[in-house]
């Protein structure tokens, strides 16, 4: 994290002159001007790798300056850099402490908690981060895009359809926030607000083959306008003939309009392309209304190897055994 490349004497200069001009530097704040020197000199072992010198000068500069959460982050860095996580992660929450609305104490935090494979609690500095954020930058779509996304990762769907709800507030052509809305509401069971979120994502955007291919599914789950589904989804193809997923949604639509035969030659496809649960359930199911028996078990084996928490696909995998 150093301040200063090339020439460090000439960047020391500079920094004490643009801090003198903002009155850093006067004569009355001797305390503030040592832990400066402290803090540059803590700098300068930074860059040259002297870590364990560099941690000595970053704490002389707090004791001096103890609210000086410039210093107290760069202190951090310094050890992890070192493998103390312990030592790193008492100097961010005492940053965290020391300014409850800053943002990057608690996104540092939320980079050292994933690293460690510690979700619950990388996602609680992940959302604090991104709460402050939007705090200091309310008009940043980014941030609240985010938060859908992260709320959506936890199941708090109402808490991600009020994020994306602001986007959209925000920014009321985003095609992408109608998509994630369609999916929220779907998974809320709320069909109908989910098909009119995918219908408003394609009138802003008619090319959004994700889109697509996602109302052609929903209405081959749903049994209902099929011709309009394979169409979708054909369109969809165009963008990405090659997309599994959106094979597997082709040969859904042909297995639900009965058209077997084809079903089964386009989800065959689907499975050689993409390693998903999805798709070798629906392969099974093409094979077992085929009257192939063996290649629906292998299938549907395949679809509970990736997914084992799949019930559905058990109790058919039951079914055939007998």
């Amino acid at each position: 994290m150093g301040l200063f490349k090339g020439n460090f004497r000439q960047g020391v200069f500079l920094c004490l002159m643009v801090l003198s001009a903002q009155g850093l530097c006067a004569a009355g704040q001797k305390k503030e001007s040592v832990a400066l020197s402290r803090y540059i000199m803590a700098v300068m072992y930074d860059d040259l790798g002297q870590i364990d010198q560099a941690i000595q000068q970053y704490k002389k500069a707090l004791w001096l300056d103890s609210r000086n959460n410039i210093v107290r982050l760069n202190l951090a860095v310094a050890y992890l850099k070192k493998g103390q996580v312990e030592q790193a992660v008492k100097e961010l929450n005492t940053a965290a402490k020391i300014e409850p609305d800053a943002v990057e104490p608690h996104a540092v935090l939320a980079v050292l908690f994933s690293l460690q494979n510690k979700p619950d609690q990388a996602n609680r500095e992940y959302e604090i981060s991104l709460k402050n954020a939007a705090k200091a930058n309310p008009q940043n779509i980014d941030i609240y895009r985010n938060l859908g996304q992260l709320y959506t990762g936890e199941k708090k769907f109402d808490a991600a359809i009020e994020a994306f709800g602001i986007v959209l507030a925000l920014s009321p052509q985003d095609s992408t926030a109608h998509f994630y809305l369609a999916n929220l509401y779907e998974l809320k069971g709320e069909k109908e607000k989910a098909e009119a979120q995918l219908k408003k994502a394609l009138e802003l955007k008619p090319d959004y083959h994700e889109a697509l291919n996602y109302l052609g599914f929903f209405y081959a789950q749903e049994n209902k306008n099929l011709d309009q589904a394979e169409a979708l989804v054909k369109k969809a193809l165009e963008f990405a003939p090659e997309n599994g997923a959106y094979l597997d949604s082709l040969g859904w639509v042909y297995f639900k309009k009965g058209k077997n035969r084809q079903a089964l030659e386009i989800l065959q496809r689907a499975a050689v392309l993409i390693e998903d649960p999805v798709v070798f359930e629906h392969l099974g199911d093409a094979y077992i209304k085929a009257g192939d028996k063996e290649n629906a078990k292998i299938s549907w084996e395949k679809s509970l190897k990736l997914d084992p928490q799949q019930d559905s696909v058990k109790e058919k995998l039951k079914d055939a055994l007998h």
